[in-house]
């Protein structure tokens, strides 16, 4: 099936409605570049969740100074998105029907499923952000908020969320490079109208040691760890001998870059404007009332085509469950459920707890799982049998019944250190946590014990089928 109606262009690729899903992209369709990467997802990033994030950051009771070291080294972890987009030019295909390859197809879709719950959990983030936004334009406006008005703006936000995805991969990418630049320029402005108001010394002494490591996870995960499962589902249209050096390369730059600096600015911004900043409107709500029209117009744009990335992923992660949907019935059955889910987190009136609390419980299951990913990709000396993937019924990655059973033993392992050295406090503090007066480790005992018990169980069995197999 071709991958959209009109026919592929070297440069500029397809244009039209994307039929392709989680099936195989021959190599003459292949028209992007790893420079391609970094446009999108610097246009991604470039949006107000960031801000967002670095203000809340900062509500953990850090200095400046703690909350700018956080920051700089947290987002180091991008380097694992650039890792995590290396697979899909090698393979043609998505994250999770590469993962049939370490997980078997059947074994993957629980892991499928983990990053459905995930990308569905993001899309409910962005679209309640859209909401809130909306709603505080209209209550500028003069307009009284009311259920009704609510529910209008969450139903029209589903709505309009719809059309990124179903136009797809080469419409997404082309958008965010565009709107890239509408945000830089409102960085700018924000930053000018930042710098007379920063208070460097809000906070003297800063938190200990234990907080700054739950600092850190919380960085980590928002940051290029909590992206991880997103990457091959872009780079899949890259040709099989585009350069790692520099996929990694333009994706580490495309997003390190803009959300060290975004972070730093809502970490800077709240130590002024206090506990009002941890809000999409408490951001603005410290400048003068005019700065309020364009910010909140070009953050809801902004939100609009990030929230595509989680939309066009999560889409297809349904796929790789083995619902019989095509991708563009996928994409509206997400948009249903996101929006049912962000009718919750407004009216619950509990948005920014819901957040930080899904943000703490992703690392459970992404950390093990980039790790297993990672270390599969490495055993098989980076390559995979591609038209393999494709199938469900049999073949060299269906072992045992369709479950690679070392595999799944690593994550349940992972998932158990993970989870046991977490600090979601108060609703769950972990063994480790509370023996350590409420340290957080589990991004790196997720990624430890989920890598090495693969290595372990599943290495010399895994190098043995890469070498049987070779092309």
């Amino acid at each position: 099936m071709k991958e959209v109606l009109s026919i592929p262009m070297a440069e500029a690729g397809p244009v039209g409605i994307e039929r392709r899903g989680i099936d195989f992209v021959p190599e003459a369709e292949r028209w992007a570049r790893p420079v391609n990467l970094f446009w999108m997802w610097a246009g991604a990033i470039f949006n107000v969740e960031y801000l967002v994030y670095g203000a809340v950051l900062m509500s953990f009771g850090f200095s400046f100074a703690q909350a700018v070291f956080l920051i700089l080294v947290g987002n180091l972890s991008w380097i694992l998105l650039g890792l995590t987009s290396l697979q899909g030019p090698l393979a043609g295909t998505t994250t999770f029907t590469i993962n049939r390859a370490s997980f078997g197809p059947n074994g993957s879709k629980l892991l499928a499923f983990f990053n459905w719950l995930t990308q569905v959990g993001f899309e409910t983030e962005g679209i309640a952000l859209i909401v809130l936004a909306g709603l505080a334009l209209t209550t500028k406006a003069g307009i009284h908020s009311s259920t009704a008005l609510k529910v209008a703006f969450i139903v029209a936000a589903s709505l309009i969320q719809l059309v990124l995805p179903l136009f797809g991969h080469e419409t997404i990418l082309k958008t965010l490079r565009v709107l890239l630049f509408p945000f830089l320029a409102l960085f700018v402005v924000f930053a000018f109208l930042s710098l007379s108001k920063v208070n460097l010394h809000s906070v003297h002494h800063g938190a200990n040691w234990q907080t700054m490591l739950e600092g850190l996870a919380f960085v980590i995960t928002t940051s290029g760890l909590g992206w991880t499962e997103n990457g091959n589902d872009y780079s899949r249209y890259l040709p099989k001998k585009s350069s790692a050096k520099a996929t990694v390369g333009w994706v580490f730059l495309g997003t390190f870059v803009p959300s060290v600096l975004l972070m730093g600015l809502g970490a800077a911004v709240a130590t002024f404007a206090g506990s009002n900043s941890g809000s999409i409107t408490g951001m603005s709500a410290a400048f003068s009332s005019w700065f309020l029209w364009p910010y909140l117009i070009v953050s809801i744009i902004q939100l609009f085509a990030i929230n595509s990335l989680d939309l066009y992923s999560s889409g297809m992660t349904l796929q790789a469950l083995g619902l019989k949907l095509t991708r563009l019935q996928a994409v509206f059955v997400d948009t249903v459920i996101c929006g049912l889910f962000a009718a919750y987190a407004i009216f619950a009136n509990s948005f920014n707890t819901l957040l930080q609390e899904f943000i703490l419980f992703i690392v459970v299951w992404v950390a093990p799982w980039t790790a297993i990913y990672l270390v599969d990709w490495l055993l098989r000396k980076k390559r995979y049998q591609e038209q393999e993937l494709q199938r469900t019924d049999g073949g060299i990655y269906y072992r045992n019944g369709g479950v690679h059973w070392p595999a799944i033993i690593a994550q349940i392992l992972g998932m158990f250190a993970s989870l046991m050295a977490l600090d979601a406090y108060p609703h769950f503090v972990s063994p480790v946590s509370n023996a350590t007066n409420g340290a957080d480790f589990s991004v790196f005992t997720g990624l430890l014990v989920g890598g090495v018990a693969y290595l372990i169980l599943a290495g010399k069995g895994v190098k043995s089928e890469a070498e049987l197999h070779t092309d």
